[in-house]
Formats: C-alpha cells, sequence, structure tokens
C-alpha cells in the first residue's frame, strides 16, 4: 500500500470510529448549535475576503476540489465574496478552472474589492436572482463544453428556493463531482433561531431530503458528514453518480 493509499485508509478508520464515540457526536451536536447561535462563521476571511464559512467545510471543498479538479464551479450566494476568492485560489493553484458566482445584490464595495482581487481573472459575477431564465442562460452558456463541473448553493435557504435551485443547478454537475448545499444545519437548529424566512421544516436540508426523494443521480456522502462533525452542511454533500 503506499503512503496515499495508507493515509486514506487510516482516514477512513477513524471516521468509522466516530460512529460508535458518542461522547464525541454529542460535544460535536453541541458545539453545532452554540457556534452558530453566536455567529462562528463569521470569524474567518480567505486572502482578505470574508468567507462566512466554517473551516471544516472550507477545508471539506479543498480536498473535493483538489481531487474532482473542476473546470467550473457555479456558486449561488456571493455575499463578501470569500468563498469565491478561495475556490479561484484553489483553481489557480491546480492551473485551470473558472467560477461563476450568482447573487440577487452584489453590494457595490463588496463587487469592487472582488474584481480588484488578483484571483478575480478566474471569477465571473452574474447579478441577479438563480431562479431566473436570464440567470440561467447565462449559466448554461458558461457551463458549455466544460467537461467537469461543480455547484455551491448558498444563497436564500428556504425549502422553496433550495429546492428550485437543485432542479436548475444540481443537473449541471458532472459526474463523479458534487452539488453542496450549504445551511442544511438549519433543520437540526432550535427551532426560531434565525431571524430569517428559513427555519425547522423550512431549510436547504427539507429541500435537499425532498429533491433526493424526485432525482436518483446523487447520493448524500455520509462519510464526509461522519469526518467533519462540525459543519453547517449536513446531507448537503451531494456526489453526482450517474
Amino acid at each position: 500500500m503506499n503512503p496515499i493509499e495508507q493515509f486514506k485508509k487510516e482516514c477512513a478508520d477513524r471516521v468509522a470510529a466516530y460512529g460508535n464515540n458518542q461522547e464525541l457526536k454529542n460535544a460535536a451536536a453541541e458545539f453545532n448549535i452554540v457556534s452558530n447561535r453566536e455567529k462562528y462563521s463569521y470569524n474567518f476571511s480567505w486572502m482578505g475576503r470574508p468567507i462566512i464559512q466554517y473551516p471544516q467545510d472550507m477545508i471539506a471543498m479543498q480536498e473535493l476540489i483538489w481531487e474532482i479538479k473542476p473546470d467550473l464551479i457555479i456558486e449561488t450566494g456571493v455575499a463578501h465574496g470569500g468563498s469565491l476568492i478561495y475556490y479561484a485560489s484553489l483553481m489557480e493553484l491546480i492551473g485551470k478552472g473558472e467560477i461563476v458566482g450568482i447573487d440577487i445584490d452584489i453590494r457595490s464595495h463588496n463587487r469592487a474589492a472582488i474584481e480588484a482581487h488578483p484571483m478575480f481573472k478566474r471569477i465571473t459575477l452574474l447579478e441577479g436572482s438563480s431562479l431566473s431564465e436570464d440567470i440561467v442562460s447565462q449559466v448554461k452558456k458558461l457551463s458549455k463544453d466544460k467537461a467537469t463541473i461543480m455547484v455551491s448553493l448558498d444563497s436564500n435557504h428556504t425549502y422553496d428556493h433550495v429546492l428550485e435551485e437543485l432542479k436548475l443547478y444540481a443537473p449541471l454537475t458532472s459526474v463523479g463531482s458534487y452539488c453542496v448545499v450549504f445551511d442544511t444545519i438549519v433543520e437540526d437548529m432550535p427551532k426560531a433561531m434565525y431571524d430569517r424566512p428559513w427555519d425547522v421544516g423550512n431549510n436547504p436540508k427539507t429541500a435537499v431530503w425532498e429533491y433526493m426523494k424526485q432525482n436518483d443521480c446523487f447520493e448524500i456522502n455520509k462519510q464526509i458528514d461522519n469526518k467533519l462533525l462540525i459543519s453547517v452542511a449536513p446531507d448537503g454533500y451531494l456526489k453526482r453518480i450517474k
């Protein structure tokens, strides 16, 4: 067994052991609740831009991007642009790839900072609803002739919006790649914790569950969930299998 295969086996063995470690799972669940309440994800940045993600999910995305080496990543939800910059920097290291970031409102100061960033050369910004025919048409045009495509959904977190995004964008995911749905953690939080339209029963995870009932082209990668333990995307790492 070569060193890389040995490392993967050791990781898999540890992750399997987590399933029997109730103390660790309980600690992670408690941290997820308290850290989400205290907006822990707002503490981090990447290359100068706020990323508003958990470090664990950032590492998971890095592992997937390095393995898949996508030609294109489609991301809904731009905010400050930190995740766009993060993905673009990984693609810069890989030596190929582009990012398209979609948001209904890209604020002028965020746009200026993103466009001034060295990694902007790999980024295309589209302003408008991710559900609009015009935006979807532009994304499909950008996706044309791209062999390997990855999708990240992280905009409006209501059930209806995310389910529609899944119907529109998940099919663009190439076989073997991932459609990652963020903030599925809302379903696991105390009710009425968020001052937003989404809540328990109306969130990305419930949208994922419904989409999976309607579509057998994806499977939830539970190994990633079990490895991370602390994540805003439990049940959100969807691998396209056919």
